[in-house]
């Protein structure tokens, strides 16, 4: 199995700028790409990013696009989620899954098997 632990959250102003950092551990290597997702209170777990292991290709939601970028260590086995030019609507628990395939698109929750415990988010205004 893996293990995924993010860590980086926090409280920041808008405007403001955030890197969460995923810890990957266990069998790492039977994961193929890597996801970031949130949830707000109240509203339904949404997409933000994903970022393949091998290549690095990365592939954004639209309300984050130009904010945010996601890259990956392989030799530290961790991925990151650098937030910049924050709004308040960024505020959500942010979590990050692995998954060894997906059907259709990285976009769609169900095609991770491993999932952290998620970071708390939080951007005033």
């Amino acid at each position: 199995q893996v293990q995924l632990v993010e860590s980086g959250g926090g409280l920041v102003q808008a405007g403001g700028s955030l890197r969460l950092s995923c810890a990957a551990s266990g069998r790492t290597f039977t994961s193929r790409f890597m996801g970031w997702f949130r949830q707000a209170p109240g509203k339904e777990r949404e997409f933000v990013g994903s970022i393949s292991w091998s290549a690095g290709s990365t592939y954004y939601a639209d309300s984050v696009k130009g904010r945010f970028t996601i890259s990956r260590d392989n030799a530290k086995e961790a991925v990151y989620l650098q937030m910049n030019s924050l709004k308040p609507e960024d505020t959500a628990v942010y979590y990050c899954a692995a998954g060894a395939r997906y059907y259709g698109s990285s976009y769609y929750s169900y095609n991770y098997d491993y999932w952290g415990q998620g970071t708390q988010v939080t951007v005033s205004s």
